[in-house]
């Protein structure tokens, strides 16, 4: 039978495609322009993030091994720092050049797997869960998308089932990402971080199937660090060695 809907590989095709173009953006127009197409093209980027943070979610309840599937997105988090930060000009050694985007989003997605292993470990006492999900939060911080990825994973897993209640939460915490980088970085970019909401009606859409394309994991950690290895020739060939956002 035909199932209706979007299946996992195919939100993961979009979020690519999304990623894709906001990065490609960053690295030939830099500096946070505001031209409206470039504006546009980064709204458009915005799609990418929430379904990450879903599909991690999902991850968890579906994996056979979780111990595997960690220990997968560390070594992928670890791979993706260096071309993460060889894209945009940002050291590789962190802290070099402030505490804005040290590292990919790869590192704050590996813990929010673990998060999301905290709630669900019963003997541990809510206390100890309380204090263990914070420093997760503080580990995360200097990452792409920083503390609140984290906080997106854990929320979206802990609230399966319930739709309404993971969106909410999730606008939630960009809420305060987006006022964070307003203040800090760039007030129209970071009003722009809340047309994360345009992924949404994508995420209503998941049909809870994976999809026929069983290789589209290692797709994707192949795709990542190939393309971000790919901006970041482009940048260098644009504009020099030299950092072309916040963090580098």
């Amino acid at each position: 039978m035909e199932t209706k809907g979007i299946n996992g590989n195919q939100l993961k095709v979009i979020a690519l495609a999304s990623m894709t173009i906001d990065h490609l953006a960053s690295v030939i127009w830099p500096d946070y322009p505001t031209d409206w197409w470039l504006i546009l093209l980064h709204i458009i980027g915005r799609i990418a993030a929430p379904i990450f943070w879903f599909m991690v979610a999902e991850g968890y309840h579906h994996t056979h091994n979780l111990k595997k599937y960690g220990t997968r997105l560390l070594i992928f988090a670890v791979i993706s720092h260096f071309a993460y930060n060889f894209a945009f000009g940002i050291p590789f050694i962190p802290f070099q050049t402030g505490v804005f985007n040290q590292t990919s989003v790869i590192w704050p997605l590996f813990l929010g797997l673990i998060g999301l292993w905290v709630i669900y470990h019963e003997k541990l006492k809510q206390w100890q869960k309380t204090l263990i999900i914070l420093l997760l939060t503080i580990l995360a911080f200097c990452a792409d998308w920083s503390s609140i990825a984290v906080l997106a994973v854990i929320n979206i897993g802990a609230n399966r089932g319930n739709f309404k209640k993971q969106m909410t939460t999730v606008m939630m915490w960009v809420a305060v990402y987006a006022a964070v980088y307003a203040i800090f970085i760039n007030p129209i970019y970071g009003m722009l971080q809340l047309f994360v909401c345009l992924s949404f009606p994508l995420l209503k859409a998941y049909n809870g199937q994976r999809g026929e394309m069983k290789g589209m994991k290692y797709l994707f950690y192949i795709y990542y660090p190939a393309h971000l290895i790919i901006c970041g020739i482009i940048r260098i060939l644009l504009h020099g060695n030299t950092g072309v956002m916040v963090g580098g």
